[in-house]
């Protein structure tokens, strides 16, 4: 990774993949089953997005890789041109824990769609996202929930970094970079350890997992630091799980470079979407005659084609082009802040473009949010 600029721990920078180069900050929609939700690749590049993420777990079950492969690859067959990251699957280890069997070798999932049972080792993951043709892939992990023990969390990063090495070992392809991933639970000390870990095998990029999953959002800030602070200068940073735009400015001022989270889409889904000032619902009653856009001067086709107004009509009425229009704009949102906290880092002006940032967006919760958990109620669509 090139660092073009810094400013504090802020940094700003590019590499390259085999799609292109990917500059950070920045931030990736999530498509876990190769489709960003009621989005089509073009809406995406179009709002500025350079980077999916896609996940191998499911995509494993369906539609399967050998289809995958056969189409030429998963950028072929979503009509993706940019650049993709596949998660290795790691995280269904907690967000479908009740259908995985977990063993210092891998996990044996039982299917969430048929009840087959289908088995996870960091060589399968590594062999599947291989066949995916993937830019990106992660190592395979285990993560764990808010609330496990301190004995919990050893044991689950020690079994992430075995199988780091492993994955590691198993990874083949020259035109595919593959990323390792740090846990250590929700101790400093053992995040520090995990990271140093993990520094020492030699990753084209680091990602630090196992937050967003329901901590207090007041630990985000020091579990960040102690992970980052022992991960290379010179290779990606990725904050897996990251979404909500205040922790994204507060992350990227302690170092991070790359990010992803279905919040954006599964917020506009569900009526919210992110303004300047905070958070908004666009179901409330005081929308209903508001002839502005949702964001003045917002560049997306939501704020520069339709009023709130009718955005507030849309859901109201159940129409699934209001769904749309709010994960538009929501995605939209997020990566023009990758691009303002770019420039502002280059202009050595982050801390005054943070500060302001921060003044003014009100947030709605002192908890982070689960990744699996929903944002909130809607009328049925």
């Amino acid at each position: 990774m090139r660092v073009h600029a810094r400013d504090g721990r802020a940094r700003a920078g590019s590499f390259v993949v085999a799609h292109g180069t990917v500059e950070t900050p920045v931030f990736m929609p999530v498509g876990t089953q190769a489709t960003v939700k009621t989005l089509v690749p073009d809406e995406l590049a179009r709002a500025g997005a350079r980077v999916l993420l896609a996940n191998t777990y499911h995509l494993c079950l369906r539609p399967g890789v050998e289809l995958i492969r056969r189409a030429g690859g998963l950028h072929r067959f979503m009509a993706w041109n940019g650049a993709l990251l596949t998660d290795s699957g790691g995280f269904q280890i907690v967000s479908l824990a009740d259908l995985a069997r977990l063993d210092d070798d891998g996990v044996t999932f039982r299917s969430h769609i048929d009840g087959s049972q289908h088995r996870f080792t960091p060589e399968t993951a590594i062999d599947a996202q291989e066949s995916i043709g993937a830019d990106i892939a992660m190592a395979f992990d285990q993560p764990i929930r808010w609330g496990a023990s301190r004995e919990e969390a050893q044991e689950a990063a020690d079994r992430s970094a075995a199988w780091a090495e492993r994955c590691l070992r198993a990874h083949r392809r020259a035109d595919q970079q593959v990323f390792g991933i740090c846990q250590g639970g929700f101790d400093p000390a053992d995040r520090r350890e995990s990271a140093q870990r993990l520094a020492s095998l030699g990753f084209q990029g680091n990602a630090v997992g196992g937050l967003s999953v329901g901590e207090p959002k007041d630990l985000l800030g020091p579990l960040l630091d102690a992970s980052l602070s022992a991960l290379p200068e010179d290779r990606p940073r990725y904050v897996m799980g990251v979404g909500a735009p205040e922790d994204l400015i507060d992350a990227i001022g302690r170092g991070a470079d790359m990010f992803d989270c279905v919040l954006p889409t599964r917020l506009g889904r569900n009526g919210a979407y992110f303004h300047p000032e905070g958070r908004r619902n666009i179901l409330n009653a005081r929308y209903r005659d508001d002839l502005a856009p949702l964001v003045p001067g917002c560049d997306c086709p939501a704020c520069q084609t339709f009023s709130t107004a009718y955005v507030h009509h849309l859901f109201r009425a159940r129409e699934i082009l209001g769904l749309r229009l709010l994960s538009l704009h929501n995605i939209s949102f997020l990566v023009t802040l990758m691009v303002d906290a770019r420039a502002a880092i280059g202009e050595s002006s982050f801390s005054e473009f943070a500060a302001d940032f921060l003044s003014r967006y009100r947030t709605t919760t002192g908890q982070a949010r689960s990744r699996s958990s929903p944002p909130g109620r809607m009328p049925r669509l």
